[in-house]
């Protein structure tokens, strides 16, 4: 009975989480809790904010050693895979584990100076760096790396957050107590006056604080500076167009397409406004709006440090996610 309501005290949380999109996005951020031999952690491709609505938790045998696989174990009707990360979920002693994608967090994490900046807002909680490694095992090993004893705070580089505690209310209280020390107040975004036009499979975001991307120039730039985070690159891909009038958008994508570059997801139509394309997967749209509120707290003139060439190539040809992509599309269908 006590597991029964550690879950259900462990989906309320989720849901809370899942629903705040300055943490979490679609399907980004996980989850988990371990009881005896067995962790319970989200599905890939699911979404937090399901958690009181829909089974989004897969049970996993924690394996015996570093080396050991994990298992499945028990009920999971829906065929669901547990998360990508987690390996990342069972290196860590602790019962609870959070990771978030939090806009404030990432907005310090995509920034070069970030170790420096971090190490001055954290200085008074247990907390280490993680550098950004490919979500999975080379993630997991890069945080085994960075573990010391009573540290139970991880911030990983152009990704997000990770909290550890052994009681759910406790880790809650510390994820509210690390966002509140790297809270930044977002720019003004700025008033719309007329959104570009839709076609060639595309349209206007409905969402008028994704549009500070195309008329705030120093969201602009953050937003051209190249792909930031994972999330970024599995459901925008790794760029977008950039146009100066929307007249230019069949040209610019015969161009693109001449270039053998997949098609993309989203274009800047630059001062005016953002369009997207007409089949994005489910998540799209919030993950432009995330990158938005990302662009909104970095000051104009921080030097960024975005992902390599070979980072998202990597990405962008993972099988992982390219189900979590599949998953995305089915929920659109």
């Amino acid at each position: 009975m006590q597991d029964c309501d550690a879950l259900r005290a462990l989906r309320r949380l989720a849901a809370r989480i899942g629903q705040d999109r300055t943490l979490v996005q679609g399907a980004g951020g996980n989850v988990s809790l371990k009881l005896g031999d067995l962790m319970w952690v989200k599905a890939s491709g699911t979404w937090l904010a399901d958690a009181d609505a829909a089974d989004i938790f897969v049970p996993v045998a924690l394996p015996s050693s570093a080396k050991s696989e994990f298992a499945v174990s028990g009920p999971n009707p829906s065929r669901l895979r547990p998360s990508i990360e987690t390996s990342l979920h069972a290196a860590l002693p602790q019962a609870v584990v959070l990771h978030i994608h939090s806009v404030d967090v990432i907005a310090w994490a995509v920034r070069a100076d970030a170790r420096g900046s971090l190490a001055e807002r954290l200085a008074d909680l247990p907390w280490a760096y993680v550098p950004y490694r490919q979500p999975g095992p080379k993630l997991t090993a890069a945080l085994r790396h960075a573990m010391r004893p009573g540290v139970n705070v991880f911030v990983l580089a152009n990704h997000g957050l990770v909290v550890a505690a052994e009681g759910i209310a406790t880790a809650e209280a510390l994820l509210r107590s690390v966002m509140h020390q790297l809270a930044i107040e977002p720019r003004a975004t700025p008033s719309l006056t007329a959104l570009p036009s839709a076609g060639h499979g595309f349209h206007p975001v409905a969402d008028p604080v994704t549009h500070s991307l195309a008329t705030d120039p120093a969201s602009f730039r953050v937003a051209t500076a190249g792909a930031l985070y994972p999330d970024h690159v599995v459901f925008l891909g790794a760029e977008p167009v950039v146009i100066e009038h929307d007249a230019e958008l069949g040209a610019a994508l015969a161009r693109h397409a001449a270039a053998g570059r997949q098609p993309p997801r989203w274009v800047i139509v630059n001062g005016a406004g953002v369009l997207v394309a007409d089949d994005i997967a489910r998540g799209g749209d919030e993950m432009l709006r995330c990158l938005a509120d990302v662009a909104a707290r970095i000051p104009a003139g921080a030097q960024l440090a975005p992902l390599t060439t070979e980072d998202i190539a990597v990405l962008m040809n993972w099988d992982a996610e390219h189900y979590r992509q599949r998953l995305a599309m089915r929920a659109c269908a």
